[in-house]
């Protein structure tokens, strides 16, 4: 068709114009909002850990129950359109972080590459390093230097 111009797809739109099924299209499966965190009280400095969340499928980066999630974890953080720019501590790799900042999506997210377990074999999910808060024990015995 003459003059026929393509939309870009809706992942590199403004985070604002995307639609609930869009954002939430958005996640990259990585699971690394779901590891705790520790907060030094006198500093406000965050601290990332390798102990995720009890509902978190270690093996596949997963919630278990995710539409329910709040109901288990009532402290579940529901990621906004609004909270997203002031939450330091997502990841530098999280798809929410870079499209507020106007960056790219990385070749291994899915919406780019068509493929959900590349998140996996990029070694940028939480896949083969964590524990579950079940086993982990004291938090403080968990620390890591970051999130990859």
């Amino acid at each position: 068709m003459a003059g026929a111009t393509s939309q870009p797809p809706f992942w590199e739109a403004p985070l604002a114009s995307l639609d609930a099924g869009q954002w939430e299209a958005l996640c990259d499966g990585c699971g690394k909002c779901c590891l705790h965190k520790l907060e030094d009280e006198d500093t406000g400095r965050i601290y990332p850990t390798n102990v995720a969340c009890r509902l978190l499928d270690l093996q596949t980066a997963r919630c278990g129950d995710y539409k329910h999630r709040r109901r288990h974890v009532p402290d579940c953080l529901t990621l906004t359109k609004a909270k997203v720019d002031g939450i330091e501590w997502l990841p530098q790799t999280c798809a929410y972080r870079l499209r507020a900042e106007g960056e790219p999506l990385p070749d291994w997210h899915y919406l780019v590459c068509g493929d959900r377990d590349a998140v996996h074999r990029a070694g940028e999910s939480i896949v083969g390093w964590t524990v579950s808060e079940d086993m982990a024990g004291p938090l403080e015995n968990h620390l890591v230097e970051r999130v990859v």
